[in-house]
């Protein structure tokens, strides 16, 4: 069930998009890991050199994450970055988005490297 998409909610993603391309610089760099390259300025994502699709909802929390990386990010924050702030108390959905985010990305996602869980805080991408 969807949501009513406010005016409340509207100027959340505006001030999100805002924040987002004043915070990017003009070129991105690809961030590498071991097990898979996340290229920001292209939108892509590889692994083992071959393309990963991911649904424009797991592109924006792992946008979200890598550019924050080594930082934690809250629950509350990428819920309201990423669904917007009306979901800011369904933290079911990032459990469910990143699990699927570790099984496409993470060589062993029930061991996750780089797509850490801090429990009851929030969620650290580290490189």
């Amino acid at each position: 069930m969807t949501k009513p998409f406010g005016m409340d909610e509207f100027l959340a993603r505006l001030r999100a998009a805002v924040r987002r391309s004043a915070a990017m610089p003009e070129e991105q760099p690809a961030v590498v890991t071991d097990a898979f390259t996340v290229d920001l300025a292209a939108r892509t994502v590889t692994r083992d050199g071959a393309p990963v699709h991911l649904t424009p909802t797991e592109w924006a929390l792992l946008e979200m994450l890598v550019r924050n990386r080594g930082k934690l990010v809250g629950r509350r924050e990428l819920l309201r970055e990423v669904w917007g702030p009306a979901y800011e108390q369904e933290t079911h959905y990032l459990r469910v988005y990143l699990a699927q985010l570790r099984r496409k990305l993470e060589p062993e996602p029930s061991a996750p490297r780089h797509l850490v869980t801090e429990a009851g805080m929030g969620y650290r991408f580290v490189e």
